[in-house]
């Protein structure tokens, strides 16, 4: 792996599986039976042996939503500034129809 591909970010990672999932049909099964050996396999990604992986496919019928955990500094809470700027400061509105969910940044 090259320095440039050690240096991406998670939510480079995540596109760069999304991607190839689109892509390829087995890729995307091995990818939700198995995420943590895969993403490994794939992309160089080492997790801890006791984290959790797993992979959720949407469909016209489900949405998910990932809340990630929460930043403390040393205990504090963060201010709504604060908490705006680690979420990007943006609304979602979200629309389902029958060609799947549509979201509308605000």
């Amino acid at each position: 792996m090259s320095s440039q591909e050690q240096a991406q970010t998670r939510q480079d990672i995540e596109a760069r599986i999304v991607a190839k999932a689109w892509k390829d049909e087995a890729y995307k099964q091995e990818l939700l039976t198995n995420p943590k050996t895969v993403t490994r396999q794939k992309f160089g990604v080492k997790f801890a042996d006791d984290l959790n992986v797993s992979v959720r496919e949407e469909n016209s019928n489900s949405l998910y939503f990932v809340l990630p955990l929460c930043p403390q500094i040393e205990g504090q809470e963060l201010s709504e500034e604060e908490l705006n700027s680690v979420v990007g400061g943006y609304s979602t509105f979200i629309v389902g129809g029958s060609l799947g969910w549509k979201f509308l940044l605000m």
